[in-house]
């Protein structure tokens, strides 16, 4: 109906209504051990079409992860800017789950949503510093996952909780110097309070599914 009678637009288009918004490539930064690879993968699972890009599943995809003398991570990354890239164009979601501490990394990610017309989201999952430590160590503890182990070792070797320290104070100077991150309070051993943090702020960045 139209004219004086009129209360809103036809059944047609209330019935169509079209949204239409940003393709996103979301980073979850975040120490080891804190929650990110499985918030990224119920990011996924409640978002159809959105790519969870878990670098470390590419990882020990490659042959030879597990060998200390070969260098696999360009390969990785070459696959993991392939993979957002293609995605990206085909106007899905990216949430890429992935611990980075210098800005020039962040901004490789930048420039890969930006060269595809897709807004850059960075979060960033925290917890208080000692708490983070013990998180990653007992995850080491309870899981019988290989890559997890794996990542274990290699961090006992250089020095376990100290170079885990050295990792956090790292992240938190990098959160300093990018306004844009947004920091999310990752709590133990809650999952679903912390994912409605995660998407609590990426409302604040102008998204709120």
């Amino acid at each position: 109906m139209t004219g004086a009678g009129a209360t809103g637009p036809p059944a047609f288009y209330r019935l169509h209504r079209i949204e239409v918004r940003m393709t996103r490539l979301i980073h979850l930064n975040g120490p080891p051990g804190i929650g990110k690879s499985t918030l990224s993968a119920l990011y996924a699972d409640r978002h159809p079409g959105a790519l969870n890009l878990d670098v470390d599943t590419i990882h020990h995809l490659v042959g030879g992860w597990r060998d200390e003398q070969t260098d696999t991570w360009p390969a990785v990354w070459s696959l993991v800017r392939g993979m957002a890239a293609v995605h990206l164009a085909g106007g899905h979601d990216v949430v890429l789950p992935q611990y980075l501490a210098t800005s020039d990394e962040i901004d490789g990610l930048e420039r890969i949503a930006r060269e595809h017309g897709a807004g850059f989201h960075e979060i960033v999952l925290a917890d208080e510093r000692e708490t983070t430590i013990e998180r990653f160590h007992r995850r080491a503890r309870d899981s019988d996952d290989a890559w997890i182990r794996h990542h274990h070792r290699l961090v006992e070797r250089a020095g376990g909780s100290t170079v885990l320290g050295i990792m956090y104070d790292d992240l938190m100077e990098v959160v300093r110097l990018r306004p844009g991150a947004v920091l999310v309070p990752s709590v133990v051993d809650e999952v679903q309070a912390t994912y409605a943090s995660l998407v609590e702020a990426l409302g604040s960045t102008g998204f709120d599914r």
